[in-house]
């Protein structure tokens, strides 16, 4: 085995899996063995590495991961390659095209113009084998989201050709998250899009990459008023609410909608908005304390920070706190 380098946040990013989906793995079917360091850290080969990503494209294809997690590499390669067109694991990158899209993007971009679903779904499919779900998102569906939604306002495609990249992805996103489960204790996430918005791309690959990212997702589709957005969150015991705005970027009354969603939304429930249309609202946004996302990488750092505990009042302070409480401090007339 080669050197076991990997730590499995990196393996997560590198397969496509949440680390719970990663640890389930190893502790119920023995898929892999990674090593231990002196603080018990897990490391991963680069073996181990391939080994996952091919249990996840394979397990996504349909197949039982508690049959398939048992079986040599070999007959995984084997298995994947009849269910998707062979890929070279070797070569990590996709070859670079001078308009800025990888060639997986442009082959899908080509079949969103011919009206080719299955052609769509089968380069989604070999992009997700290259270079798992979350690689597949940040190197080809944001490129090709963001392209759509150029080309669209450019009028080079029609809202035909949009709605049918659209479904075609919905489906595909939401189905890819399916087979590796969600952990009971994983903090939950509202993703839609205001009032208005009614192009959902974005916030289906919001919605995609926090599930992989161990998050509990509750995907509302586009085009909510701010009172369903914060209904839905309160009960779902939400911790956050993602928000998708791609066009229009001057709608006046979005202002007043994001004010309202702070409002009626707990006071701990984090708003975050990102999108090609945020910076047009930046201004409301930092009003309300509502936290800008830049993109799926962004998103992912802003996720892992609202993961982490709220900081607790110190032992000291909290003494001090109850004394000033139970004796309150006497102030002098004169």
């Amino acid at each position: 085995m080669s050197n076991a380098a990997h730590p499995i946040r990196v393996v997560s990013r590198l397969t496509g899996l949440s680390t719970h989906v990663i640890r389930i793995w190893e502790q119920r079917y023995d898929a892999v063995r990674p090593v231990r360091t002196v603080t018990n850290r897990r490391l991963y080969s680069d073996e181990q590495v391939e080994r996952l990503k091919l249990l996840g494209a394979v397990a996504r294809s349909g197949h039982n991961i508690g049959l398939i997690a048992q079986w040599p590499t070999e007959k995984l390669r084997q298995l994947a390659a009849q269910t998707i067109s062979p890929i070279p694991f070797s070569n990590p990158t996709l070859p670079e095209t001078p308009d800025s899209l990888n060639s997986i993007a442009v082959e899908c971009l080509a079949a969103i113009k011919s009206f080719d679903s299955k052609a769509f779904e089968s380069a989604l499919k070999r992009g997700a084998m290259l270079l798992g779900v979350m690689g597949l998102l940040q190197q080809v569906i944001a490129p090709l989201s963001q392209r759509i939604g150029e080309m669209w306002v450019e009028g080079s495609i029609s809202v035909a050709h949009e709605h049918l990249a659209t479904a075609v992805l919905r489906s595909f996103l939401l189905n890819s998250t399916k087979p590796f489960g969600e952990a009971a204790q994983s903090p939950r996430l509202v993703v839609t899009t205001p009032a208005g918005q009614i192009h959902e791309l974005g916030a289906l690959l919001v919605a995609a990459a926090a599930s992989h990212l161990d998050w509990q997702v509750i995907y509302l589709g586009a085009n909510l008023p701010a009172p369903e957005i914060a209904g839905a969150a309160r009960h779902a015991q939400a911790r956050a609410v993602a928000l998708s705005l791609v066009y229009p970027g001057d709608d006046p009354r979005l202002h007043d909608e994001f004010k309202l969603l702070r409002e009626l939304l707990p006071g701990n429930v984090a708003i975050l908005a990102g999108g090609r249309a945020m910076p047009a609202y930046r201004d409301t946004f930092q009003q309300i304390g509502a936290v800008p996302v830049e993109d799926i990488s962004d998103l992912a750092s802003k996720l892992e920070e609202l993961r982490k505990p709220a900081p607790s009042i110190s032992h000291s302070k909290s003494l001090a706190q109850r004394k000033a409480q139970l004796h309150p401090v006497e102030t002098s007339s004169g």
